[in-house]
């Protein structure tokens, strides 16, 4: 899995460390990342199919 770095900022670094660890909801800083990431494309492709600019799968 490729790693990538990027910039946060304190307060919003803290707000996810709330939610991580053994009484969070995620497990490591990471698997919040990736899930943040995976609901944000979600929503983006519903909105762009409600606007008809999703691109249909061929395959």
């Amino acid at each position: 899995m490729p790693k990538i770095s990027v910039e946060v900022p304190a307060e919003l670094l803290a707000d996810l460390d709330e939610h991580v660890g053994d009484d969070g909801k995620f497990v490591n800083r990471s698997d919040a990342i990736r899930a943040s990431v995976r609901k944000t494309l979600d929503r983006l492709d519903e909105i762009d199919a409600r606007h008809g600019r999703l691109e249909e799968d061929d395959g």
